[in-house]
């Protein structure tokens, strides 16, 4: 394992304090067109850095499954973090916070013995995994997105059926898994979500809507994981700054409001 290369991307789209650990790679994803931050950019090589308004830190998961050769590769981003730390031995820590993410030597000694890496499910509790996309946005789009897949991978319509109607959902994109399982996951996925965005007209969303190829990511990052059945280690995660959990829950109140 020592000569193994691993890298954890870090998605960006600003200046930021970063880790210190050489393993985690700070990326400026939707750098085409920006000032430089002095971060390795998403628009060098093969690149859909011009996608980032609707594919998120998906122009980033691009780009290195296009143009990095490593044999592990994760993705976390630049306020949130892996950590082993539970949100009370959080506390501890809440001003140094760099000081309990998960570093190389963690890292190593988890992937010897699991396939994949994820943040801890977030449970939706009163709502299904479907009902909360068609609460927060365009079930239409999630919809087309299972036609898609009944077309051109009817193996996994059952998975994603399964993973729709749970109320619980590993969320955020983030992850740490061998480059190969990567690759095999980022073709499956970027077929599916090209082929959605030929399908749908997002020209009149909102800014927020717009994202609409990142929301379906994080469902169909569950579903390749339903279908795949690689053993898998759930860690915390940490978030550097704090969290307005009174503006969080009144937005879940506004779109429970409007959709009833």
């Amino acid at each position: 394992m020592s000569n193994k290369v691993i890298k954890i991307l870090v998605a960006t789209h600003k200046k930021y304090k970063m880790p210190d650990d050489h393993m985690y790679l700070p990326l400026h994803v939707g750098r085409e067109g920006k000032e430089d931050l002095g971060y390795q950019g998403d628009n060098t090589g093969d690149n859909i850095s011009l996608k980032n308004p609707n594919f998120c830190e998906l122009t980033g998961l691009y780009w290195a499954w296009k143009n990095l050769d490593v044999d592990y590769i994760g993705l976390c981003h630049y306020r949130r973090y892996f950590t082993k730390k539970n949100v009370l031995q959080q506390m501890l820590y809440r001003n140094r916070k760099f000081e309990i993410i998960l570093d190389e030597d963690s890292i190593i000694e988890l992937i010897k013995k699991y396939d994949v890496i994820l943040p801890k499910k977030r449970n939706y509790y009163i709502e299904t995994v479907w009902s909360h996309y068609k609460n927060a946005h365009n079930i239409s789009d999630l919809e087309e997105t299972r036609k898609i897949i009944a077309e051109k991978f009817p193996e996994y319509l059952m998975s994603f059926d399964q993973v729709m109607k749970d109320k619980k959902l590993h969320l955020y994109n983030m992850f740490i898994m061998k480059k190969k399982d990567f690759d095999q996951y980022c073709n499956w996925l970027f077929e599916i979500l090209f082929e959605l965005e030929n399908r749908i007209d997002i020209s009149q969303y909102d800014n927020y809507q717009k994202r609409v190829f990142g929301f379906i990511s994080e469902r169909l990052f569950n579903v390749w994981l339903e279908y795949n059945r690689l053993r898998k280690f759930e860690v915390n995660v940490i978030n550097l700054e704090k969290i307005n959990w009174f503006r969080k829950i009144l937005s879940f109140l506004n779109r429970k409001v409007k959709f009833l």
